[in-house]
C-alpha cells in the first residue's frame, strides 16, 4: 500500500466514490452470503445497534445523500433511530439492495457537494469495518478500501483544521500528514498500521494493537467525538 504524504492539500473530488465503490464490491457479496442470525448481531463500535441497524443507517443515508433530503437536524442520533425504524419491517436483503445502491450512487453526488459530504463516505466505509468486526470477519477498517480511506482521513483532517499528526505506517511506503500543518502546534507522532490509525481516528477500540503516539492523546484525535 502506498499513501502520498501531502494528499490533503488538494481535494480529489472522485476519491470518496472510488472508496465506497472499492467497498460494494468487497461488502455487498459477503453480507449477500451471510443468514438471517447474523443480521441481528450487537455491533460493539455502535452501542444498542444490531448488524441490520447499521447497515439500515448506512443505506439511509446514501438514500438522503441521493434525493438531496437534508433536513435539520439531518444524521443525529434522534434522525438516524428514525431511519432505522422506517425500514423494521424491510428484509434483510432489501436493506442490502438499498445500501448497494446508494454506494454506486453517492460518489458523484459527494463529487459535486465540494467536500461537505465527504466525512459521510468516510463513516460509512467505517461502518463497513464495524460491520466486519461484528461478524467475526478478518479485515475490518483494511481491505483495498484502506489507502482511499487514509487519503480521505488527511483530507478530512486537513480541512478541518484538526491537529498535526505525522504518521510513518506500517504498511505504506511513504509516511502521511494528517491534520493542519500551519505551524500553530508541532505535529505529534504515530508509529503503527494503517487500521489502527483510523481506529484512533473514529473512536474504535484499539485492541492489543502494537502502535506509538507521541505528542496528542488518543482521544483528541477522535473526527466523530462529541
Amino acid at each position: 500500500m502506498t499513501t502520498p504524504a501531502d494528499v490533503h492539500d488538494v481535494r480529489d473530488p472522485e476519491l470518496p466514490g472510488r472508496l465506497l465503490a472499492v467497498e460494494r464490491d468487497e461488502l455487498v457479496p459477503l453480507l449477500r452470503g451471510r443468514a438471517d442470525a447474523d443480521f441481528a448481531l450487537p455491533v460493539a463500535a455502535c452501542p444498542g445497534w444490531t448488524v441490520r441497524d447499521v447497515l439500515a443507517h448506512c443505506a439511509a443515508a446514501f438514500t438522503r445523500v441521493r434525493e438531496r433530503r437534508f433536513e435539520e437536524g439531518v444524521f443525529s442520533p434522534e434522525a438516524n433511530d428514525r431511519d432505522i425504524a422506517e425500514r423494521a419491517e424491510w428484509s434483510d436483503q432489501r436493506v442490502v439492495d438499498e445500501l448497494e445502491r446508494g454506494m454506486t450512487e453517492a460518489g458523484p453526488l459527494i463529487a459535486g457537494a465540494g467536500g461537505a459530504l465527504d466525512a459521510l463516505a468516510l463513516g460509512e466505509w467505517v461502518h463497513a469495518g464495524d460491520v466486519r468486526e461484528a461478524l467475526g470477519e478478518p479485515g475490518a477498517y483494511a481491505g483495498a478500501g484502506l489507502p482511499y480511506a487514509l487519503t480521505l482521513l488527511a483530507q478530512v483532517t486537513g480541512r478541518r483544521g484538526h491537529l498535526p499528526l505525522h504518521a510513518d505506517l506500517d504498511d505504506a511506503d511513504e509516511p502521511l500528514r494528517l491534520g493542519d500543518f500551519s505551524g500553530e502546534r508541532p505535529p505529534a507522532r504515530y508509529i503503527g498500521d494503517g487500521p489502527t490509525l483510523v481506529r484512533l481516528y473514529t473512536g474504535r477500540p484499539v485492541h492489543a494493537a502494537a502502535y506509538e503516539l507521541a505528542g496528542v492523546e488518543a482521544e483528541e484525535l477522535n473526527i466523530f467525538g462529541g
